[in-house]
């Protein structure tokens, strides 16, 4: 037999370095992975929310992703260095990602060889995908266009908006004709990232994008209050036009007042852009100096864009004359000759105006009482992009105003025929719009029957893939943020019986926001007990009894708040079940006369009694109203309290109002949750949506009693 070479120092070390690695692989997967480790900023939200406080069990060794992360975070690029040999070295079923975050440290250095060779190594993984989106990235602000198209193709999520405008840019110095893709990709731009810029500057270089253009991107950028963007947009037509737009931003009044005569359609537009600044800051203002001032200055085209800016601001913030400003803008665009309305009320030359605006000029006009409500419901809705015309919201609310509008008699039923048609098409026990037009149809239709459970076979394929055991991992080790995002990438593409095994894994594992959030991707195969589950079952209907509310609507606001996970910690510091923030909870605590420590924050008994209670005392204070309460439990109860004055209004209607969006889904998810729950927790027949949102919510009557000014 031969004799083996002794071993050198830097073999010994190398074998150190894995027999290490190993260890601290096999303590990782060996610890439990309960939901209670979990930790989430927003359980809610199912893409890619949440972040892990890096925490493992107390005694539980420091696990190597762990260390790698926290590395990556300090940018410390010799410790991640060695991390990543010793994961690579160990077999670490996390190494992959442990090679994302060293390679993604130092990537403004890296060449294309690291790369093709890091894809080659973790082929078909979400850290190969994730990190050529940040390559595509890198090799945009290069200007390496070659390598960029080479890379592009193989971009499986290609979800990123300034990939998309660099791709743009790439094919169109090939001498591509991509004129409206690229409007499209430079008109959907946020943030003024440089990729978007990129493309701006070189279609209007090269002529491809016109003056015209270039005011559109202007104007939406104004609207959706984007300084930054709308400044590069306007750049394009010289530094005049932008340092115009910085202007207008910082002191509209200011900039109105510097006005001069002769009128441009520069210069109008300018005014209009300045009108609808100052609406921001004071809607009365904007409004007096349009029929005072502008009314004899500007075309009726550009007094329709006044007046809809205005009651787009006027509508967010409850403006008892928004419908009023809404309907100004629809008359000026008609005698502009912008919008002709036949039998079946369609535009015929819709405005410039976004979806976002639109969509405030219904909600104005919602709370309005004047004879044109409906009208400007309808022709708003009819404006909108396709897309958005087919959401469920505006569906219902055009169905809504077909019949409002429809005239008595066999003269109106082709109206109120298409109405119910448009009902029918969005009735669904599971969603609240689908349930209004149950409710409006006057068809309950029954929840789904559950499918046919995941066979052995397929749950054995799920378990399979490891991938999703590399999420479960992740989220075990509290690495909640990139474990959602490994395990929604490897949903792509599974068929509907692949999605129910995979989710009935997550259920059994009480990783319950991948249990619901890769349920609810069915479409034919609805699995209710895996999208509404009832983890504590016992302890939430024992502590709903002693407080006295709902189990289902506490269900209902648990699923949504924080998908069961018992620690979620949200971005301002709300924690829990029922994500209470620590002076609710404090304060709740002494009101129920319970001894408060803020560790108990997460216990999960104590922040069910607290949570439970809080929730009761506002149902009582709004007088019952659920949706005041859903409503003042996400966003506080002085803003619900002050969102219920200047009139009295139909509940679904206040709602869609709700100035906030994340409070305004927020309530409406809450509340449909809270009716499919009353189903699975038994009751014998679920009362009708609007039977649970009352008749009218409006101010405080006079004799009730007045508001409790103690609440938190």
């Amino acid at each position: 037999m031969p004799m083996l070479p002794a071993p050198t120092l830097a073999d010994m070390k190398r074998r150190l370095v894995a027999l290490a690695g190993f260890a601290l692989a096999a303590a990782a997967l060996a610890a439990p992975a309960p939901a209670a480790r979990a930790q989430a900023s927003s359980a809610a939200g199912g893409n890619a929310a949440g972040n892990g406080t890096g925490n493992v069990q107390p005694g539980a060794p420091a696990d190597l992703a762990l260390q790698a992360r926290d590395a990556y975070r300090l940018k410390d690029r010799a410790r991640l260095a060695a991390l990543r040999a010793a994961a690579e070295a160990a077999g670490h079923p996390l190494a992959g990602w442990v090679a994302y975050w060293e390679l993604a440290n130092r990537l403004a250095d890296a060449q294309q060889g690291e790369l093709d060779a890091f894809a080659a190594r973790w082929s078909g993984s979400y850290v190969e995908d994730r990190l050529r989106n940040d390559w595509l990235l890198e090799l945009g602000r290069r200007r390496d266009w070659a390598n960029f198209r080479a890379e592009h193709p193989r971009f499986r999520m290609n979800d990123d908006r300034e990939v998309a405008c660099y791709a743009l840019v790439a094919q169109h110095a090939e001498g591509q004709d991509l004129r409206e893709p690229a409007k499209a990709a430079w008109y959907a731009q946020r943030d003024g990232d440089d990729g978007c810029q990129l493309l701006g500057q070189t279609m209007f270089d090269a002529r491809r994008f016109t003056r015209d253009d270039v005011w559109h991107e202007v104007r939406l950028a104004v609207e959706a209050n984007r300084p930054r963007t709308a400044r590069a947009a306007a750049a394009l037509l010289g530094s005049t036009f932008a340092a115009r737009i910085d202007a207008l931003f910082k002191d509209p009044a200011r900039a109105l007042r510097k006005r001069r005569e002769p009128q441009t359609q520069a210069a109008e537009l300018l005014a209009v852009f300045a009108l609808w600044r100052l609406a921001a800051a004071d809607v009365d203002d904007a409004a007096a100096r349009i029929e005072q001032h502008f009314a004899g200055l500007l075309s009726d085209r550009e007094l329709a864009d006044a007046w809809a800016g205005v009651a787009r601001q006027a509508a967010f913030r409850l403006h008892p004359r928004a419908g009023d400003m809404a309907a100004a803008a629809w008359r000026h665009w008609e005698r502009a000759g912008g919008h002709v309305e036949g039998r079946g009320g369609r535009t015929a030359q819709p405005p410039a105006w976004s979806d976002e605006t639109l969509a405030w000029l219904v909600r104005g006009a919602l709370r309005g009482s004047g004879a044109e409500r409906w009208s400007v419901v309808q022709r708003s809705i009819d404006a909108m992009s396709a897309a958005e015309q087919r959401e469920p919201v505006w569906q219902y609310w055009r169905a809504r105003a077909l019949q409002a509008r429809a005239p008595a008699g066999p003269e109106g039923e082709g109206a109120r025929a298409l109405a119910r048609l448009t009902l029918q098409g969005i009735a669904s026990p599971l969603a609240f719009y689908g349930q209004l037009a149950q409710d409006e149809l006057g068809a309950r239709t029954p929840l789904p029957a559950l499918p046919a459970p995941p066979t052995a076979g397929e749950r054995e394929a799920a378990r399979s893939q490891p991938a999703l055991a590399r999420a479960l991992q992740l989220i075990a080790l509290g690495l909640r943020s990139e474990g959602v995002r490994e395990w929604n990438f490897t949903l792509r593409g599974m068929g509907e019986r692949e999605l129910l095994a995979a989710a009935q894994w997550a259920c059994e594992r009480e990783v319950w926001d991948r249990c619901i959030n890769t349920s609810e991707r069915t479409r034919a195969e609805i699995d209710l007990a895996q999208r509404y589950p009832t983890p504590f079952r016992e302890q939430v209907l024992a502590r709903a009894g002693e407080v006295g509310i709902d189990p289902a609507l506490v269900y209902g606001l648990i699923r949504q708040e924080s998908r069961f996970i018992l620690d979620a910690r949200s971005a301002v510091g709300a924690s829990g079940l029922m994500q209470l923030m620590p002076a609710t909870a404090r304060w709740t605590a002494r009101k129920v006369g319970l001894e408060w420590r803020p560790s108990l924050i997460t216990d999960r008994d104590v922040n069910l009694k607290l949570g439970m209670s809080y929730l009761k005392l506002l149902v009582d204070d709004f007088g019952g109203s659920v949706a005041l309460a859903a409503a003042a439990y996400n966003a506080g109860p002085g803003r619900p309290r002050r969102w219920r004055e200047g009139g009295s209004f139909e509940p679904a209607a206040w709602v869609e109002g709700i100035p906030f969006a994340e409070t305004r889904d927020y309530v409406k998810k809450v509340l449909a949750n809270a009716l499919v729950y009353s189903v699975v927790l038994g009751a014998p027949a679920a009362p009708p949506l609007k039977a649970r949102l009352g008749a009218l919510i409006g101010p405080r009557a006079p004799g009730a009693p007045a508001a409790d000014g103690e609440l938190p």
